[in-house]
């Protein structure tokens, strides 16, 4: 292609939100074109490069070989573009207003206070207000528009939402009531799990997210009982020092909510756990995109995400 041929960005990006969604009606929903529109603009793309991006069935859509090597050039110059007519963007008119930043527990631990201090020092002129959220509905306030963007717990894989850099990292622990016979191990594996009850969880908190952190089966198959269903982590922390049950935390936990009923310790097996800066992708306004740069920042200068 010479440079009277390169393609218009809106055809780059129909192309790439197709090939994350394989699927034209959810193409369209994201981009708010018809679906008409989306095949049209995939079309011309594909006469203006000289061959079938994807192949198109009456069940499926796929990438092609030369569409995924498509992608995975474009993605990256496409992501850059962005980010560099947003920098100019919030500079020349400014990023103004009010940021709503909900957080699921510590957030993004000894990382948030740079992270809001490199947001509001680059833009003083927009206002930072933060909410807590809980695991009984990590989600909702950033669907229902309470919040803007959220640092919560992963594992997140919605279709209409996005996930940004990864702030913090953590290994778990197993929180027991203090005279529990698990306080006299150095470790514990998630295999003890089924020798004891977890604890469910009430709300609509996506039951794959539930389930990375409270899992429902050891590693070999074992199931593990489940007891009374929670809302709050406040109910948490009551139910295991009363004995009801154990549950795995973060680290962190034994560091900002350490109390003499409760024990922690650690698993040798149980991976990482996460959090990351996620968003509506439908909703990346300017204010957002300046506090996901921020974030990028503060990890970057930080040497990576935060380890506790």
């Amino acid at each position: 292609m010479d440079g009277a041929h390169l393609p218009e960005r809106h055809e780059l990006e129909a192309f790439l939100v197709l090939a994350d969604e394989m699927h034209f009606g959810r193409t369209a929903e994201r981009l708010r074109l018809s679906q008409p529109r989306v095949s049209q603009t995939i079309r011309k793309l594909e006469r203006r490069i000289g061959a079938p991006l994807f192949e198109r069935t009456s069940r499926r859509v796929e990438l092609t070989r030369l569409g995924a090597q498509l992608r995975d050039d474009l993605q990256p110059l496409y992501q850059g573009l962005t980010a560099a007519m947003d920098r100019a963007t919030a500079t020349a008119r400014g990023v103004h207003g009010t940021l709503r930043v909900g957080f699921l527990g510590v957030g993004a631990g000894e990382l948030t206070p740079t992270i809001m201090d490199g947001f509001r020092a680059r833009h003083p002129g927009c206002e930072v207000q933060m909410r807590e959220t809980h695991f009984s509905d990590p989600l909702g306030p950033l669907r229902a528009g309470d919040v803007d963007v959220l640092l919560t717990r992963l594992p997140v894989t919605e279709p209409d939402l996005t996930v940004g850099p990864v702030v913090l990292t953590e290994p778990r622990v197993l929180a027991v009531p203090a005279r529990h016979p698990f306080t006299r191990r150095s470790s514990v594996s998630l295999e003890d799990l089924a020798r004891d009850t977890v604890f469910g969880v009430t709300g609509p908190a996506p039951g794959y997210w539930w389930d990375f952190h409270v899992p429902r089966f050891t590693p070999s198959g074992r199931p593990i009982p489940r007891g009374q269903d929670i809302s709050t982590f406040q109910e948490l922390l009551a139910l295991i020092a009363a004995g009801q049950g154990i549950s795995p935390v973060a680290a962190s936990v034994e560091r900002y909510y350490n109390r003499p009923d409760i024990a922690f310790v650690p698993f040798e097996d149980a991976p990482d756990t996460d959090v990351a800066v996620v968003w509506r992708t439908a909703a990346g306004t300017a204010r957002i995109r300046a506090f996901v740069q921020a974030a990028r920042d503060a990890v970057e200068s930080n040497g990576g995400p935060t380890r506790f």
